[in-house]
């Protein structure tokens, strides 16, 4: 009964109204702030900016102790780390690495793949991408990439960051902006599209 009464009051009403005026142009403000700090990373980003190709670490041949792995996070069932494993969700460490141990880990999986570099299951198709014999076909798309696309592809920091954006963002695997070629074949590394298939 007393907040009602209080809430009627006209300067109780405009206390609020301005205290979330401050908070949406604040709001406002700093994503305007972090825009216009991307857009001139992306712009002073060098030309001749070489990604890393080489994995940082190797389970198989190493005694070292891994810290911390990054993975594709997105999978419902699986997983692909950036050492280029493919395992089960359950079957992911606490590091964020697969656990190569597993049964269902796997390392440069390409099933589902097809010979063209696309694949109907996202994290094989990002643990393709990431076999060590797809560096010169990966460089070959990124001195070919579309001026559009430049910015994307060099925002990426090293090889595992390129074949997410990669199998994630491939335009070559849709036809008329809003149908797949190939739907069973929609996750694309490789340089040329995915067949059309009949509809």
């Amino acid at each position: 009964m007393m907040l009602r009464r209080l809430l009627r009051k006209r300067w109780v009403l405009g206390v609020v109204f301005g205290l979330s005026l401050i908070y949406f142009l604040t709001s406002t403000l700093k994503q305007e702030e972090r825009t216009i700090r991307d857009r001139t990373l992306l712009e002073v980003r060098d030309p001749d900016h070489r990604i890393p190709w080489k994995v940082r670490f190797n389970l198989g041949n190493s005694s070292r102790q891994i810290t911390q792995c990054r993975n594709s996070i997105q999978g419902k069932t699986l997983l692909t780390d950036e050492l280029g494993y493919v395992c089960e969700r359950i079957d992911l460490l606490v590091n964020g690495c697969c656990n190569v141990n597993a049964p269902s880990s796997r390392q440069y999986i390409c099933k589902s793949c097809l010979a063209n570099g696309c694949c109907s299951i996202y994290e094989y198709c990002v643990s393709c991408c990431l076999q060590p014999d797809k560096q010169p076909l990966l460089e070959r798309f990124l001195n070919r990439a579309a001026e559009g696309f430049q910015n994307l592809f060099t925002a990426v920091e090293d090889h595992f960051e390129l074949c997410l954006a990669k199998c994630r963002t491939s335009s070559q695997s849709v036809q008329h902006e809003n149908t797949y070629r190939n739907p069973q074949a929609k996750y694309c590394y490789g340089e040329s599209p995915p067949e059309l298939l009949p509809v």
